[in-house]
């Protein structure tokens, strides 16, 4: 059974994106304009939150000063017909943000998503990374002249003449492989990254390069990284990974032989675990993989024997 793609957090937003509205301007004004419209507010990539940790949504009725003091306003999509902008308060102070937004504090998404349902993290996280994107994207990569705002923020138009180039979001996809060795008994090949704990082990991750299929960028980066060679690349799932925009993309492989070599950069270890050590790793309290990632879905998936 591939991994559930309801279970993963930041995937499962609700939001009706409106593709086709979203590109007339009369309508963006309309809803913009519309008292039931809604606005999530964020500052320097965090969710703005209530004393609870809620995140804070404000009506365009009640909030007329939030929208003037963004610095950017871009349509996510339609809740039940409403529709829901995210607006950037990056150019002020984070006390400034929070008194427009009527907020106590501003968190990472990834702090909250614990007690988030997986529709609101989908979203703030959907938010952050669209908002994110245009404020690295203010001039045009061709010819240097501003960029502009168009279809309610999921394109920037390059102002610059004879140029007019469309920048689109980009998406930075990586692979991410839980590693099987071939044969008995059954184990998984899990890494000590540069940087990590003593004690702290996860499944091996990297980007996908130019001209590389995702199968590719498996094998690849299993090689380079722990001088691993695989014999089966089999597809388990996705997830959106909005930091800054990344989607992961979910494989198991079997290794041809139980060599390992890691590279001594990124990694500086790696071993093979049986079950029942992952088990017992997860009875003493050491968890497996982060709570919103897809290696702990990976990591879970293999341990209690799900193919």
């Amino acid at each position: 059974m591939r991994t559930d793609e309801r279970t993963l957090a930041y995937g499962g937003g609700w939001l009706d994106r409106a593709g086709a509205q979203r590109a007339d301007p009369a309508w963006l004004a309309a809803r913009l304009t519309d008292p039931a419209s809604e606005l999530l507010a964020l500052w320097r990539d965090r969710c703005l939150v209530a004393v609870d940790r809620a995140p804070v949504r404000r009506s365009v009725a009640d909030a007329a000063g939030l929208r003037a003091a963004a610095d950017e306003t871009v349509f996510l999509g339609l809740d039940a017909g409403r529709a829901v902008f995210a607006v950037d308060l990056s150019g002020r102070s984070e006390a400034e943000a929070c008194e427009l937004a009527g907020a106590a504090e501003a968190v990472d998404v990834r702090a909250l998503v614990g007690g988030l349902g997986p529709a609101e993290a989908a979203v703030q996280a959907y938010a952050r990374g669209l908002l994110h994107w245009h404020r690295g994207q203010r001039f045009c990569g061709g010819c240097g002249a501003v960029t502009v705002v168009r279809d309610g923020g999921h394109t920037r138009s390059c102002t610059g003449p004879g140029c007019g180039r469309l920048l689109f979001p980009r998406i930075e996809p990586a692979v991410i492989v839980l590693v099987e060795a071939p044969g008995e008994p059954e184990r998984c090949l899990l890494a000590r990254h540069r940087g990590a704990g003593e004690d702290s082990w996860s499944t091996l991750a990297g980007f996908v390069e130019v001209g590389e299929s995702l199968e590719d960028a498996v094998r690849r980066e299993l090689a380079e990284e722990a001088g691993v060679s695989v014999v089966d690349v089999a597809y388990q799932g996705s997830q959106a990974w909005p930091f800054p925009a990344g989607l992961m993309v979910g494989f198991r492989a079997t290794a041809a032989s139980t060599e390992v070599r890691v590279d001594g950069d990124e990694l500086v270890d790696a071993r093979w675990f049986t079950r029942a050590e992952l088990r017992d790793r997860m009875a003493a309290g050491r968890p497996l993989g982060r709570i919103d990632s897809i290696d702990r879905h990976l990591l879970r998936s293999w341990v209690d024997g799900r193919s």
